[in-house]
């Protein structure tokens, strides 16, 4: 290890509160963090944070000659898509429950295949020529060469690209501030991204404690992995490979989703220059005149110019964002709402009748099965976004009609 841990090393945070101050758990993470030696300038905090492993959910950490798999997180390369067709709402049918029907058929969801009886946990029971060619073409020469060195990561791969998963996963159908109709889609790297998060996170534990440093970290989950070392170059091989692989999976499904979308209002066309943008993420950037690792975990990029996506909650909107390339927060902006409440806790103090009624006039699943993601689970988006305004600038305000939940 090249770098010595100590505990008066403490980096600036810089926060954009949304409605007072942080939870007292995702303030401690965000010192935790601050506290590495290796953390470039300071750490900032996204008006959506709340607690995370390891690193909170909605921070932006710029590191020196080391990265934080933990910080990166499992669900590598998840983030959103859009794309603006030319339809307008009144070319949608009254009845929207077709349209969400074939859209779940489409696209497996949750942890279910779509297609049979013989189910396959997340993914495509007979996978489509279409996904199959993307998997051999982009994909399968790099997995192997990754399986060679790792080969404890394998797992479902192929038969789970153009999957949209269970969690806060989701498909929408939206309508902006002119009527026109968008389709929208939040998923990422799926198992395959899972299995090299857990992976390299107890890799990077294991190294830690093989130098003796773990008792010095603030928080085991914050094994680090450094520049020049063999482990830290396959993480960035495997994660890069991951966040590909979460790419393509959003482009297959939205692929997809406008097929279905087609059965019942044909003859559409759609935007050039759809949006694709990760908020789980390490990349290198230069910031304050160095070149450095910047993770983004729940966290948009936000150059300028630069377009992104920030979902509110399955009955709250989201918002298509242009960025201001503000250089405190890295450039970056908030992923979404920020939530609230955990997925426990949501499950026990919404009821579904509350459910029922933020649902009002969406097409959508409204059973107990989601009481986790209602919205009263989230951050009022309003708050979120009034708290950023000089990070991005609103470029279209988009309302849910339709949603698609695992």
């Amino acid at each position: 290890m090249s770098f010595s841990i100590h505990p008066t090393h403490n980096a600036p945070l810089k926060l954009w509160d949304s409605a007072g101050p942080f939870e007292a758990g995702a303030m401690q993470q965000l010192r935790n963090v601050a506290s590495l030696p290796f953390i470039h300038h300071h750490v900032a905090g996204m008006p959506d944070v709340h607690w995370g492993m390891g690193a909170t959910v909605g921070s932006v950490i710029a590191t020196k000659q080391a990265i934080v798999p933990a910080a990166v997180g499992v669900d590598i390369g998840c983030g959103m898509m859009a794309v603006r067709t030319s339809l307008t709402a009144n070319q949608l049918p009254d009845s929207l429950a077709a349209i969400r029907a074939d859209i779940e058929r489409a696209v497996p969801k949750g942890m279910e295949s779509s297609q049979t009886a013989n189910h396959v946990k997340g993914g495509w029971a007979i996978t489509p020529n279409s996904v199959s060619r993307a998997w051999y073409d982009k994909f399968e020469a790099r997995w192997r060469a990754i399986l060679a060195k790792h080969p404890k990561v394998d797992g479902k791969t192929s038969d789970q690209l153009g999957s949209m998963g269970g969690g806060n996963h989701f498909i929408e159908v939206c309508l902006d501030e002119e009527d026109r109709v968008w389709v929208m889609l939040h998923s990422g790297s799926r198992g395959t991204g899972n299995r090299i998060g857990v992976y390299f996170i107890e890799a990077a534990k294991q190294a830690i404690a093989k130098e003796q440093l773990d008792f010095h970290l603030a928080d085991k989950d914050l094994a680090f992995l450094t520049e020049g070392s063999q482990l830290f170059d396959d993480y960035i091989d495997a994660m890069h490979f991951a966040q590909d692989y979460a790419m393509s999976n959003r482009e297959l499904m939205m692929i997809r989703v406008l097929e279905a979308l087609r059965k019942h209002v044909p003859g559409f066309k759609t935007d050039k220059a759809a949006i694709n943008c990760h908020h789980n993420y390490a990349t290198r950037e230069v910031h304050f005149g160095e070149r450095v690792w910047v993770t983004r975990k729940g966290a948009v990029s936000a150059r300028a110019g630069e377009l992104g996506i920030i979902p509110g909650s399955m009955g709250t909107g989201s918002f298509i964002v242009e960025g201001l390339g503000n250089e405190e927060s890295f450039c970056s902006c908030s992923h979404g709402a920020g939530r609230v409440m955990s997925r426990g806790q949501a499950k026990k103090l919404i009821t579904l009748d509350q459910h029922k009624a933020a649902m009002q006039g969406i097409e959508a699943r409204v059973d107990e099965g989601v009481l986790d993601e209602s919205p009263a689970a989230y951050k009022d988006i309003g708050a979120v976004m009034d708290a950023q305004q000089d990070l991005v600038r609103i470029r279209h305000r988009l309302r849910q009609v339709v949603n698609v939940k695992g």
